[in-house]
């Protein structure tokens, strides 16, 4: 409100309910920037924020939150409401009122402002409505034009910077995720499916109060090179490996891990020559997260690392440096090394500022998650075809340097290979 001004009015909706198919609703996940703002979960709900109001009177209030009211006859269908009388106290907005009074109010609100700020793109039906509201408001002021601004540049600069609050609840995500995927890990083994391993994610984000984040990849064998890959469905290769790219969600807050082991619980010569790899590109990446730095440096850093290591195996002829400047690595490695956390999986702020990468900053929070993907084609090597990998953690940036929020999800070969000879060994029937 601060950054907005007096004089502005800022609209964030909730999120809408969605179905999935017939009368079936998909599971109901609140939006981003309004359970920023407001902590609030349920649907059909509006914050108005109306920065400079008098604070002395009660009928001109700053903050003002729309939802539906208590209805005894739908909560014995749905579950309870917070309600108009709790909502005030509960999440300490100046006035809530009924949903339904949203439509008498914005015009006149929207009429004694000269600027309002809203979300751009994502709900059209609540779009809709606010250019209903403005026709209604011009009307009244024909020679003092509202201008209508994009409320992201304000609210997704502050959701870049991580609070206090924010991270314990961002470590206790990472920790739940750490622990699914070391449950995962111990789920892999000769004659499991992807699905197995699916199903040992999602068991154990339950057990702990988390829902998944996102969809997860479990993608064995030659699966793992499809970047986007979910189906989850195949048998895992006996003597091939399984990518796992999974996280948890505790109160909107996303972690993000990969991790990549052999089915067997021993990697091969070959693919332990590309686990090191990727890992060494991993570690070297995350020496270069600090304050001050600029975002570009550890993708960088883990791309220099992967080609001189490709140009090691052989994957790869001529110099670094030419590699690089031709970009002869993206044939293996074609994403970018990290992207930034929190309620969303990729989340919200801008990468560069001015088209210059900017620099980083205490709490913000960013993926680390280099990659080789080696396909079967004719040149490659037959010990190195059909191996993917890729390895991802929660990075924190610190005061002096950074802080591993996911470490404690093995990954180092040998810790893998020994977590999965304490596994329960015993060929699994998933037909």
């Amino acid at each position: 409100m601060a950054e907005a001004g007096a004089g502005s009015l800022l609209i964030i909706a909730a999120a809408p309910e969605r179905l999935r198919n017939g009368d079936t609703p998909y599971p109901y996940r609140q939006d981003s920037d309004f359970l920023y703002l407001t902590g609030f979960s349920e649907p059909d709900s509006v914050l108005v924020l109306r920065p400079g109001q008098p604070k002395t009177t009660t009928h001109r209030p700053e903050q003002v939150l729309f939802l539906r009211p208590t209805d005894p006859e739908r909560s014995r269908w749905d579950g309870p409401r917070l309600g108009v009388e709790q909502a005030g106290h509960v999440l300490s907005v100046d006035q809530a009122l009924p949903i339904d009074q949203l439509d008498d109010c914005m015009p006149g609100w929207l009429a004694e402002s000269d600027q309002v700020y809203a979300l751009i793109g994502r709900d059209p039906a609540f779009e809709h409505r606010l250019t209903e509201w403005l026709s209604a408001a011009q009307a009244t002021r024909p020679k003092q034009p509202i201008e209508r601004r994009a409320l992201e540049p304000l609210l997704h600069e502050q959701r870049l910077i991580k609070s206090t609050e924010e991270l314990k609840t961002m470590r206790r995500a990472a920790q739940v995720s750490a622990q699914a995927m070391t449950q995962a890990m111990q789920r892999c083994q000769v004659g499991a499916s992807e699905r197995d391993v699916h199903a040992a994610l999602v068991h154990t984000y339950l057990q702990h109060g988390a829902r998944e984040a996102y969809q997860p990849i479990v993608a064995g064998g030659r699966n793992a090179l499809i970047l986007h890959y979910i189906d989850n469905d195949a048998p895992l290769p006996d003597e091939g490996l399984v990518l796992i790219d999974a996280g948890g969600e505790i109160n909107g807050y996303a972690a993000d891990i990969t991790r990549t082991l052999p089915v067997s619980g021993r990697f091969t010569a070959a693919q332990r020559a590309v686990y090191d790899l990727v890992l060494a590109a991993h570690h070297a990446a995350i020496d270069c997260i600090r304050p001050g730095a600029p975002y570009n440096a550890f993708h960088d850093a883990a791309v220099r690392t992967l080609t001189q290591g490709l140009i090691d195996l052989g994957l790869l002829q001529g110099s670094l440096d030419d590699n690089i400047e031709q970009e002869h690595f993206r044939r293996f490695y074609m994403h970018k090394t990290g992207h930034w956390l929190g309620l969303d999986v990729h989340d919200v702020g801008d990468y560069k500022i001015d088209d210059q990468w900017r620099l980083l900053e205490p709490n913000m929070v960013l993926t680390v998650e280099p990659g080789l993907y080696i396909g079967d084609e004719p040149d490659v090597p037959e010990a190195y075809r059909n191996i993917g990998i890729r390895l991802e953690d929660d990075i924190r940036v610190t005061r002096s340097g950074s802080e591993n929020l996911t470490a404690e999800a093995p990954i180092a070969a040998e810790d893998i290979e020994h977590l999965m000879r304490e596994r329960p060994l015993r060929r699994l029937d998933t037909q």
